[in-house]
């Protein structure tokens, strides 16, 4: 039978060189290299039509160690390809070469659509086989299999330069792209695009944010399980290239417009002072586990690309499955360290990004014993001068392990405790304020002893993945029956109360007391010191209706409705004062910990914590509240010397707080008071309110106050 790698081009086809990998342009022509330990031999199909059969197939005979490579002459900017592979096939060992899946390219710069989800892209392997493999599936995949598309990496960047914000000046607003605009009330021009989403850049530049935190933007799948359901993979942790931009994000109006779409977000975000991070996910792929599809890594070298189970030193047929996604992918071994590195400069020094969240980031520090801090994946990171200048996040955990505060010094974190704190003092649990603590001042405790400050704690108490703030305040539990799982999916334990109802209600006393409540949730997360990070839609009180897992909801449920914006004004302003009131104040932007966090009480130089008699706090009472003074003297300020005294009530009584008398010359006014009406809550500099008498403090149920001596 004939091989489908065998050779049918008319162009003329040179060696080409082993470097770099993917599809690069030459002079003349397209240089293809693709790198496969185990294949027996890679060819490259050559399109027209995204749909239609191949115009030229191009065997890559030429071979640099791991490396099969091709110059291909008289093709360029646009050429539509994809590869096949053939080897042995023989799963019981790790090897799944089928030359009969056609299969894109690792290095894509850019796909003409999604996989379609079809069997045929199966590798017709039968779990009940214990340990025999059925007859290879001869079905050719080619047309549920997106093209790849060769990509001119030139943009007219107009003198794009990264704002380079300083860590501790970092406000991040995590944000999903398709989101922010989809909703018809956005009013762009392209919804749930790069460009829709640009066009709400003067929102964001209003807000006061600096940063935004995209959720992933590389090319995903969606499985047939969700469109059977009528759902999809609407968050897009489900990669299948890491370098091509998810091509729904783009206008459509042309193959790959995505790309450059992309780098225009950028563009304009930079030009707001705004950078760009990237959500992103290089702990597994979208082949999930040995029952899955095969895309691209799986046909070109599946023992390489994953961490398979089987006997001592030998891969196997099943899958590692640390991510609770199929597979986990194999970050021990140098050629997948070089695809993510590869990704990583890509996407900061041909997109311009600023940085990047790695999601599950554990598995990317997981050796065989276990995870480490010195892993090669982290040691490789903190050896590229590229990556050097970009910030780096980690989702600190995995399926199995929880590593806060253990990541290398060159890495911020996701600060899980600081959220789970912050949500238990807020709901009114008691034994939370010695814990709480640690958590306004940066966690010195997890981060001190490192070499790292209080801004790689990336503090935050919403995320994409639970509660909003609005449904924080206002479910008990969670409602995912949207889901189609019959609400047994998303987290348990939510840390959360309804405030006296579950879900929607015209209870006035119940309505106050929520927004009361969210108000002092952000208060709290803009007054602490680390790098602090919003859920995109907070500030409007968007609600996803209870659903702590909304995954898989591309509708109503997880858009932005942007009438909210004039419905839910006052909150928008109160997060926009607080947001100012942060970057305002260099009190909370000093890169060391607070001095002296012990536990005696005493009077130190830059803060002072205090029950609300100003005596000892009683750290080892069930106490609801807690107060705390920062000094502002060695804090550069057009303020000269000042004091912030801060009022956190987690309990249902009224509080009399006594205030520290003010230092000769200062007087104590309010900035804040989360339990005042809208235009009180939150006072413009300049506007505070003198305290008269200044030496107590009134403190409202569940509310937190802020005062300044100036």
């Amino acid at each position: 039978m004939t091989s489908r790698l065998e050779q049918r081009t008319n162009k003329t086809v040179t060696p080409g060189t082993h470097w770099p990998l993917g599809a690069t342009l030459v002079d003349g022509g397209v240089n293809f290299a693709v790198c496969s330990e185990h294949a027996d031999a890679i060819s490259v199909e050559l399109f027209d039509d995204p749909v239609g059969p191949p115009t030229d197939v191009i065997p890559l005979e030429n071979r640099t160690r791991h490396v099969r490579h091709a110059r291909v002459h008289g093709i360029g900017p646009g050429q539509l390809y994809a590869l096949r592979a053939t080897g042995p096939f023989d799963p019981a060992h790790g090897l799944r070469f089928n030359e009969h899946k056609l299969l894109i390219d690792p290095y894509a710069r850019a796909l003409t659509g999604r996989f379609r989800n079809d069997d045929c892209l199966l590798l017709a392997y039968d779990p009940r086989a214990e340990g025999r493999d059925l007859t290879i599936d001869t079905r050719d995949s080619s047309p549920v299999v997106p093209r790849c598309i060769v990509v001119d990496d030139a943009f007219d960047w107009q003198g794009d330069s990264p704002p380079q914000v300083p860590l501790e000046e970092l406000v991040i607003y995590e944000v999903h792209v398709r989101g922010f605009t989809r909703h018809p009330s956005s009013g762009v021009r392209h919804p749930g695009t790069f460009l829709g989403f640009a066009d709400k850049i003067p929102y964001l530049k209003r807000l006061g944010i600096n940063a935004v935190e995209l959720l992933p933007v590389h090319a995903y799948h969606v499985e047939e399980l969700l469109l059977s359901r009528g759902l999809t993979n609407y968050w897009g942790y489900n990669t299948v290239a890491f370098f091509a931009p998810e091509p729904t994000y783009g206008t459509g109006r042309a193959p790959g417009c995505e790309v450059a779409e992309f780098k225009t977000l950028v563009r304009e975000l930079h030009r707001a002072g705004i950078e760009v991070i990237l959500d992103v996910v290089y702990n597994h792929t979208a082949e999930g586990n040995e029952l899955g599809p095969t895309m691209s890594l799986r046909g070109l070298d599946n023992p390489t690309s994953y961490v398979l189970c089987g006997p001592p030193h030998e891969p196997g047929r099943h899958y590692m499955n640390h991510t609770g996604c199929g597979n986990s992918l194999n970050l021990t071994h140098p050629a997948v360290i070089r695809l993510v590195m590869d990704s990583l400069r890509y996407w900061t020094e041909v997109a311009h990004v600023d940085g990047f969240r790695f999601d599950l980031a554990s598995v990317l520090g997981r050796e065989p014993g276990g995870f480490q801090k010195a892993a090669s994946f982290f040691d490789a990171v903190s050896q590229d001068p590229t990556l050097a200048r970009v910030k780096l996040i980690a989702e600190p955990w995995d399926l199995g392990t929880y590593q806060v505060g253990n990541f290398p010094v060159d890495w911020s974190e996701w600060n899980g405790r600081y959220r789970d704190t912050v949500r238990r003092f807020g709901k009114g649990d008691p034994d939370q304020v010695r814990e709480l603590g640690w958590r306004l001042t940066g966690s010195a405790d997890l981060y001190g002893d490192d070499g790292r400050s209080a801004f790689n704690s990336v503090n935050f108490v919403t995320c994409h993945d639970g509660f909003t703030l609005h449904d924080l305040v206002s479910y008990d539990a969670k409602h995912n029956e949207a889901n189609l799982e019959d609400n047994r999916d998303g987290a348990n334990d939510n840390h959360s109360w309804n405030s006296g109802a579950e879900g929607p209600t015209d209870d006035e006393g119940v309505l106050a007391l929520r927004r009361r409540r969210a108000k002092s949730f952000v208060a709290i997360l803009f007054s602490s010191l680390g790098t602090p990070m919003l859920l995109g839609g907070d500030e409007l009180l968007r609600t996803q209706r209870g659903n702590n897992n909304a995954y898989c909801q591309d509708n109503d449920i997880s858009w932005f409705d942007w009438s909210d914006v004039e419905r839910n004004g006052d909150m928008v302003d109160f997060v926009r004062r607080a947001i100012a009131f942060n970057r305002r104040h260099s009190i909370l932007h000093r890169r060391k910990f607070p001095t002296g966090r012990d536990e005696s009480g005493d009077r130190i130089p830059d803060i002072s914590w205090f029950g609300p008699d100003l005596d000892r706090p009683a750290w080892e009472n069930p106490i609801r509240n807690l107060c705390y003074m920062l000094d502002g003297a060695e804090a550069p300020s057009p303020l000269g010397r000042y004091l912030l005294f801060f009022i956190l009530n987690g309990d249902s009584y009224l509080q009399h707080v006594r205030v520290p008398p003010a230092p000769e010359g200062l007087r104590w006014h309010r900035i804040a008071d989360t339990s005042l009406p809208a235009g009180e809550d939150f006072m413009l500099p300049g506007e505070e309110v003198l305290l008269e008498p200044d030496d107590h403090y009134l403190a409202n149920p569940m509310s937190v106050v802020i005062l300044i001596a100036r």
